[in-house]
């Protein structure tokens, strides 16, 4: 049947999809940011999916990410302070079930959650990196480079990237942890340029040693990242943030000297590479030197640190590595005869989603190359839920990885295609409080089962949608967990919590909504619901709530689509208090149902089916309990694949004829939504 309402002649939503949500390291449980931030966001967005294209066509992915320094560090302090006595893989399954548990917790309905080392993802994943990096090789845009490494010499070991810690280099940036070759904020370095390194093994200044990695040429895709900056630019459904962010990374390859150290440059400026000086403008306190490609610039690096020279760099293209010399790791192909190294953790995590995809296809008994269908095709889509701190590699250095491969594919073969690039769905930092979330922080963010001792799934799921991540960085201020308040605060019902906001149109508005229309059906129509013709109003109010809330899902704007449903929801339900009132005022209470009670019913029992459709990928638990006691099959009820004229379209023949549908008896004082126990009256 095909679908008739109204909507925009220009939106034409993908065949197939698939979502991902990041990968979470395999070092910690999963916190507020994680979930509200990315997974809750990205799991509306596929279950919309599912019910807008058809569950079969949608893929929703992700899993633990199981390599990385954070995890090697991680586990090195666990097993230090006693916490921990296992291996490393045992340390990364017990996170992984941690994490999967949280997940299930919050109704993240993952059609896989593996991980880049665990399952038969994990296996899958090692074939395929294998074929990625080879197919880099063969296209060569892979070098070799001998670059200088931190060693610990009184540990007597190299130091993984998060072993190290100093002042990222970059100019202006302002985080407070810069490691070997990257800061917590995403900017790029080299090693050599870190700012005051320290080893976090033994706190003593760690030396510099050459060793060998492959990296991939990503400067030489400048023009390419800029052609794609502009098509983003001009995109009205792509996030600002994300053509803003690529952007500061495609500048010039330039050094900032401070001005008091201007005499010392011009001492050696003449055996630096050729370059561009210009002064401080304004009050700034540096000057500039510009060179023609990063190369020189790094070779500038280099003298002016021997001439003691202090400097910072801006943000441009350098290589991106993609092999390390870390035993922990997914292991690296043996290219030129160059053995026994992994794959540095974040390119292959930017091409684990497919792995998983795979191993999805796999589970299901599809054919291996399906995969192509999802990632490949023309008409499929990717849709991918970062943080903006994730923007250099996603939005960066993945387009070029793709591009690099162009037709040769993955595989290579006659079934070769080239990956289609991403649609990236950035949302901004989710704080906590006035501060971004971080577990290394001095005040620890709630994970996700602790603030499930005070919310239900449901009500945290509405709230954090609400935010509008997707506009600017906001606010998460849980009233149990806010240190601004005392206990005494805390447990006073007159302090307001801003996280119940959403809830309450979950467990008053809408759960008053769903009771009162089969309260009705049970206590005026012999338990059945009255289905025929929509009054007009009623009609034209709902199908133009469709419309818009299609748009806004589009164009993945969630806290507009919460706004909507919100609007719909008490105009339903005010939609009903009003009619029955004025029904019972005329009519009084003791006369068999009118036509116009009938109608009144018929029209509500309508808006309770459009409003469990709206809010099915917020909160999918009651709005599944609604069609359950409603009595119609849940792939039914919450497709889009309707004319949505009336009820009429999910009764069969003989209930049409008849002009009603038998629905479940509800108990008494049934909440579709409820409370937590913590916020019952006592």
């Amino acid at each position: 049947m095909a679908v008739r309402w109204d909507r925009d002649a220009d939106m034409v939503w993908p065949h197939r999809a698939v979502v991902t949500a990041g990968m979470p390291y395999g070092n910690k449980p999963l916190h507020f940011g994680h979930l509200g931030g990315v997974f809750i966001p990205a799991d509306a967005f596929a279950r919309f999916l599912r019910d807008r294209i058809g569950a079969d066509n949608v893929r929703f992915v992700s899993g633990t990410d199981c390599f990385g320094s954070p995890i090697n560090e991680g586990y090195r302090k666990a097993v230090e302070s006693g916490a921990f006595s296992g291996t490393i893989a045992e340390y990364v399954q017990s996170n992984h079930d941690a994490q999967a548990a949280a997940l299930a917790d919050f109704g993240v309905s993952l059609d896989i959650f593996e991980g880049s080392g665990i399952g038969h993802a994990g296996e899958v994943h090692q074939e395929l990196t294998d074929a990625f990096i080879r197919g880099l090789y063969e296209q060569g845009t892979l070098q070799l480079a001998s670059t200088l490494q931190f060693f610990d010499a009184e540990a007597n070991t190299f130091l993984n990237g998060r072993q190290v810690q100093g002042h990222c280099p970059v100019q202006g940036c302002k985080s407070e942890h810069g490691y070997a070759d990257e800061c917590d904020l995403g900017h790029q370095y080299e090693p050599t340029d870190l700012i005051a390194p320290v080893s976090t093994l033994t706190g003593t200044m760690p030396e510099m040693r050459p060793v060998s990695n492959w990296y991939f040429d990503l400067p030489s895709y400048g023009a390419f990242l800029k052609q794609r900056v502009s098509e983003l630019e001009a995109d009205e459904e792509v996030r600002r943030v994300v053509p803003q962010t690529i952007a500061e990374f495609l500048g010039a390859p330039i050094v900032f000297v401070k001005n008091e150290l201007f005499e010392a440059y011009e001492r050696i400026m003449a055996d630096l590479p050729s370059h561009t000086t210009r002064e401080a403008e304004g009050n700034k306190q540096s000057f500039s030197l510009e060179f023609d490609d990063v190369h020189a610039r790094e070779e500038a690096c280099t003298k002016l640190s021997a001439a003691g020279i202090r400097f910072r760099t801006s943000k441009t293209l350098v290589p991106f590595r993609i092999t390390g010399n870390i035993e922990w790791g997914v292991k690296a192909p043996v290219l030129d005869e160059v053995r026994d190294l992994t794959v540095w953790c974040w390119p292959e995590s930017l091409w684990a989603p497919i792995s998983f995809t795979i191993a999805c296809n796999d589970a299901l008994g599809l054919p291996r190359g399906t995969w192509r269908d999802f990632w490949c095709d023309d008409t499929a889509k990717v849709y991918q839920f970062i943080g903006q701190d994730n923007l250099y590699f996603y939005g960066v250095a993945q387009p070029a990885l793709w591009e690099a491969l162009g037709s040769h594919g993955i595989f290579g073969g006659a079934e070769a295609r080239p990956l289609r690039q991403t649609e990236l769905i950035a949302n901004h930092h989710l704080l906590f409080g006035k501060t971004k979330a971080s577990s290394s922080g001095a005040v620890k963010p709630p994970t996700g089962s602790e603030l499930l001792e005070h919310y239900t799934a449901e009500q945290l799921r509405a709230h954090f949608l609400a935010l509008g991540l997707d506009q600017k960085s906001v606010a998460f201020s849980p009233k149990p967990f806010d240190p601004r308040l005392t206990d005494e605060q805390k447990s006073d019902p007159r302090v307001a919590d801003p996280v119940l906001k959403e809830g309450a149109l979950l467990t008053n508005v809408f759960n008053r909504l769903a009771r009162s229309c089969l309260y009705e059906a049970a206590n005026s129509f012999e338990g059945f619901m009255p289905v025929g013709p929509v009054s007009a109003d009623v009609l034209e109010r709902a199908q133009r709530t469709m419309q818009r809330y299609d748009a806004l899902m589009y164009r993945v704007e969630l806290h507009s689509v919460m706004q909507l449903a919100d609007e719909f929801i008490r105009w339903s339900q005010k939609r009903w208090a009003d009619g029955i009132k004025a029904i019972v005022e005329r009519e009084g209470t003791d006369v068999p149902p009118s036509e116009a009670r009938r109608q009144l019913l018929c029209d509500c029992f309508y808006l309770l089916r459009v409003c469990a459709l709206l809010m099915h990928p917020i909160c999918p638990r009651g709005c599944e309990t609604i069609c359950d006691y409603l009595d119609f099959d849940a792939q039914d009820f919450f497709s889009w694949n309707y004319d949505f004229a009336s009820n009429d379209e999910l009764c069969g023949a003989g209930e049409i004829d008849e002009g009603r549908h038998q629905v479940r008896p509800l108990p008494p004082r049934f909440d579709f939504f409820p409370k937590h126990e913590s916020q019952l009256k006592k």
